[in-house]
């Protein structure tokens, strides 16, 4: 897919269902969503406003299953990016075969509680973090959640140990596509704070940056990571509390 200077998106798709293939894309892309209350509120807030005007038309970009985004949110706690990136996609080819292409359909919710957390483990994510992913997805049907409000929603995430709010709000934001699902305790916000109070704040203090927006507090904070402060380290001992 390409986006054309007229902002229209065109599409190149192969699927055995195309209507059904377009719906998928169409949500993971976010393209029938529409923001602009969250503008409209975001360039009257001069921290957001930094990132709203420049970005205006950034959604995040959704997994394919609810199980994906869990396994995103197990692989992205208190690593970079790129090596939670690359557990992420090990563990997605522990439970499916590459195609000729060489990618891999999401897996599904049954295909996640179906997996050892060893084999997980092997991909280089903790035991316990492979084990809460995994008993997630055997408690429940995972794309049920998308018939369950954010608040019941985070509720059962943080049941489980080793998965809280922020696990909750990457599963919210790229799993079921919700706008009102911060991702609390994230250290791009956490330096966002720290920067303007010039303290290293406890992760439920980022609630405060987006609290406001109501619901839109998970794009909220989706475009604050996006922050020049969120990318500023704060020296070493506040990142090794994080």
């Amino acid at each position: 897919m390409r986006q054309a200077p007229d902002g229209d998106l065109e599409v190149a798709l192969d699927a055995p269902d195309i209507a059904s293939g377009l719906d998928a894309l169409r949500f993971m892309l976010a393209t029938d969503d529409d923001h602009a209350p969250f503008l409209r509120m975001a360039r009257r807030d001069p921290r957001m406003a930094v990132v709203s005007v420049r970005r205006a038309g950034y959604r995040p970009a959704r997994r394919g299953s609810v199980a994906q985004a869990v396994i995103t949110a197990a692989c992205g706690q208190l690593v970079t990016g790129r090596e939670a990136a690359r557990m992420e996609r090990a563990i997605v080819r522990m439970l499916g075969d590459p195609g000729t292409d060489g990618l891999c359909a999401p897996p599904s919710s049954a295909a996640l509680g179906g997996l050892a957390p060893a084999r997980a483990v092997s991909s280089g994510l903790a035991a316990r973090r492979a084990a809460a992913m995994t008993r997630l997805a055997r408690g429940i049907d995972l794309e049920r959640l998308h018939a369950v409000d954010t608040g019941r929603m985070t509720a059962r995430v943080v049941r489980e140990p080793w998965l809280g709010p922020w696990s909750a709000g990457i599963i919210g934001t790229y799993g079921l596509g919700r706008h009102d699902a911060p991702v609390v305790g994230d250290l791009g916000l956490m330096r966002i704070v720290a920067a303007e109070t010039g303290r290293w704040p406890d992760p439920e203090e980022t609630l405060g940056l987006v609290q406001h927006y109501g619901e839109w507090s998970g794009l909220a904070s989706a475009y604050l990571l996006m922050h020049p402060l969120a990318r500023v380290k704060q020296g070493a001992r506040g990142d090794r509390a994080a």
